[in-house]
C-alpha cells in the first residue's frame, strides 16, 4: 500500500516540478510548485517524519509561496515587455542544463546503495520524540535562543517606536 502511495507521490512531484518549468504563466508555475511541495510533504509522512512534513507545508507551501505570488503579482509581468532571447542563448542554456544532468547522473551512479538501516527506530520522526529531545538534551541552547529572540523583539519595538517631545 505505502509503495503505491510512494510511486503516486513521486509521479506527482516530478510531473508538477516539470510543469513549474514548462508553464508559460508565472502564477501557474507557483501553483505547480505548491503541488510539488505538498507531494514532498507526503514523502515526509511516509518516512514517519510528521513534524518535518508539517513544518515543510507551513514554511514552504504557506509562507514562501505567498511571498512568491505577491512578488509576481506586484511585478505585473507581460509577455510584450519581456525581452526575447536569441536562439544561441536558448541552445547554450539547453547544453548547460544537459551537461549538468549528465554530471548529476554520473555522480549518483557512483554512490553506494543502502539496503537497510541497522538500528531503525519507528518513533524517530514523531513530534513527541522531538519534544523530549529538545527539552531534555538541548534545554540550555533552547532557552538561550528564546532570550535572544526576546531581546531582538524588544530591540525591534524600540527602533520602531517614534520619539515624542
Amino acid at each position: 500500500m505505502s509503495l503505491s502511495i510512494f510511486y503516486f507521490l513521486s509521479f506527482l512531484a516530478v510531473l508538477s516540478a516539470l510543469m513549474v518549468v514548462i508553464a508559460k504563466n508565472p502564477i501557474h508555475s507557483v501553483l505547480y510548485l505548491i503541488i510539488t511541495f505538498f507531494a514532498i510533504a507526503g514523502h515526509y509522512v511516509l518516512l514517519n517524519a510528521q513534524f518535518l512534513a508539517a513544518v515543510h507545508v507551513i514554511v514552504y507551501a504557506g509562507a514562501i509561496m505567498v511571498l512568491f505570488l505577491y512578488v509576481i503579482m506586484m511585478l505585473n509581468l507581460n509577455a510584450d515587455a519581456e525581452p526575447q532571447k536569441s536562439p544561441w542563448l536558448k541552445g547554450a542554456a539547453t547544453i548547460a542544463g544537459g551537461t549538468m544532468m549528465i554530471v548529476l547522473v554520473g555522480a549518483l551512479r557512483s554512490t553506494a546503495e543502502v539496503n537497510s538501516i541497522s538500528q531503525y527506530d519507528p518513533n524517530i520522526g514523531l513530534i513527541k520524540t522531538l519534544g523530549k529531545t529538545l527539552y531534555k538534551d538541548f534545554m540550555l541552547p533552547f532557552e538561550i535562543s528564546s532570550i535572544l529572540f526576546l531581546s531582538a523583539m524588544v530591540g525591534a519595538v524600540m527602533l520602531a517606536k517614534k520619539e515624542t517631545k
